[in-house]
């Protein structure tokens, strides 16, 4: 799965190679992205690519009660066009996220997750938009997760899924093609990654 993340680089420098609209703003650099937060992403809207912020947990636009979200902030890539929480949103609605790298705990000890050049990631996701009796709008989003490559399956079974640059216009892109879609799901190589124990709490790279 994917709890926390860290982004510290510019969402815009991160996404600089795509032509996009800001609607970000300012943004601080974090080295604990929290599900229950606004995190940037990258998205489609009609013909035009929006970076702008969402809610991580996602709640789906039908859902009754907006706390589903605490419970939605990964998805099994797997199950996408199953589930009914899902599959609307990855028919139409997909996301990159940016992150300099991501989070796993074992026995209790976060360990950090990179690429061995330190380079910038776009994570996997698709969003909603939920709407309350009082017509209150809440914007949100969920990271897909598949099976942890050789090397991070030593500190978690599940990863996330991680869009190569090659792919990343296709995954944005309003074509939905299930079968060629559910090919990006597989995990990135192990040898293009690294992961070190953060011992402790005073690092900057994890504050808890």
């Amino acid at each position: 799965m994917c709890g926390r993340f860290a982004l510290f680089t510019a969402p815009t420098d991160i996404m600089s190679r795509f032509k996009f609209i800001d609607e970000l703003g300012e943004y601080n650099p974090h080295f604990n992205v929290s599900p229950g937060t606004g995190i940037p992403l990258l998205t489609q809207n009609g013909d035009k690519l929006i970076l702008t912020a969402k809610l991580w947990g996602l709640i789906p636009f039908w859902a009754k009660d907006p706390s589903l979200g605490q419970k939605l902030i990964n998805a099994r890539s797997e199950t996408l066009s199953e589930k009914p929480s899902f599959k609307h949103s990855f028919r139409y609605r997909r996301c990159l996220i940016p992150a300099n790298g991501f989070y796993e705990w074992k026995n209790g000890k976060p360990h950090y997750i990179q690429m061995k050049d330190e380079s910038p990631i776009y994570l996997a996701g698709i969003h909603d938009s939920w709407h309350s009796p009082d017509g209150t709008q809440l914007d949100t989003c969920v990271i897909l997760t598949t099976d942890a490559n050789e090397l991070l399956s030593q500190v978690h079974h599940r990863m996330p899924v991680i869009i190569n640059d090659k792919d990343a216009d296709f995954w944005l892109s309003r074509d939905y093609d299930q079968n060629e879609l559910t090919k990006l799901f597989t995990p990135t190589p192990s040898e293009l990654f690294r992961f070190d124990k953060v011992t402790s709490p005073s690092e900057e790279i994890l504050s808890l």
